[in-house]
């Protein structure tokens, strides 16, 4: 059974105090240089406490996180392998067959909404989007809990195709975690704010706006992945506060996991009518 806020007992928490161990939400989150701690504990100078069940620090907190970002750095791996050499020369040959690109989804290749969210140009490409995946993981993840996370990154990921698709050229190429990761950064500054966790607003808002500035200067920058991420992560947010606020019944965890898939699945079906 998922464990709740001592101060919110309504709100679902992956994350402890690092001080005394209690459960926290992102409401009651003080980040420090040992992790977080709750409201009584950032008041004082207190010993720093070992939590068995994870800290904010620990990757057992975000264990999904740190999931995908292998995943992606292994398909990174096997890009180079198979590419002209050096760790910034992916396969074109890789990145054609994986990647996104209209005309073949619209012949069938319906994988390429999902494979594209895990397949990137460069190093820097990847880089960057797995430093800004880390600490938004790190921050959403246990807040919300692991299964919600994956909702929204999945649903976020295939918005991100969608919305890729209608503004991208029928022959162009997209690529990249940035449709889920803009998801993600979208869903965590709407529950912050329900939640009024001003300072986990900022910072989310911060990570949004550093990653919209890196890919404003990219060529290979997909407007259109990045705004489709943004609102289906946003519409994933939604549907967690319906749940927080009682309108999706008593079990609200299958409620918001089926409706979080129903987006994929509008995405998915939008996605290939539009290629």
């Amino acid at each position: 059974m998922a464990q709740t806020c001592y101060r919110h007992p309504n709100r679902e928490t992956g994350v402890s105090c690092s001080s005394c161990g209690r459960p926290i939400c992102p409401d009651c989150m003080t980040p420090t240089p040992v992790g977080m701690r709750c409201p009584e504990c950032a008041r004082q100078r207190t010993k720093v406490v070992r939590n068995p069940s994870g800290t904010p620090g620990q990757a057992s907190a975000f264990p999904a996180t740190v999931a995908l970002i292998a995943i992606n750095v292994i398909v990174y791996l096997i890009e180079i392998l198979g590419g002209p050499g050096g760790l910034s020369n992916p396969s074109p040959s890789f990145i054609e067959h994986w990647g996104l690109v209209g005309n073949q989804v619209a012949n069938g290749e319906v994988y390429r909404l999902l494979t594209s969210g895990f397949v990137h140009f460069s190093l820097t490409h990847i880089g960057f989007n797995m430093f800004v995946l880390f600490f938004l993981g790190r921050l959403v993840e246990p807040a919300v809990g692991t299964p919600r996370f994956l909702g929204i990154y999945f649903a976020s990921l295939f918005a991100g195709a969608l919305g890729a698709l209608i503004l991208s050229a029928p022959y162009v190429i997209t690529a990249g975690a940035s449709g889920a990761i803009f998801g993600v950064a979208g869903a965590g500054i709407v529950i912050a704010l329900e939640r009024r966790a001003e300072q986990v607003v900022r910072s989310l808002g911060v990570l949004l706006v550093l990653n919209f500035v890196f890919d404003l200067t990219d060529r290979e920058v997909s407007l259109g992945g990045h705004v489709g991420g943004l609102v289906g992560g946003a519409v994933c947010a939604a549907i967690i506060i319906a749940g927080e606020r009682g309108m999706l019944g008593r079990r609200r965890l299958p409620a918001e996991l089926a409706a979080m898939t129903a987006v994929a699945v509008v995405a998915i079906l939008w996605g290939i009518a539009v290629a």
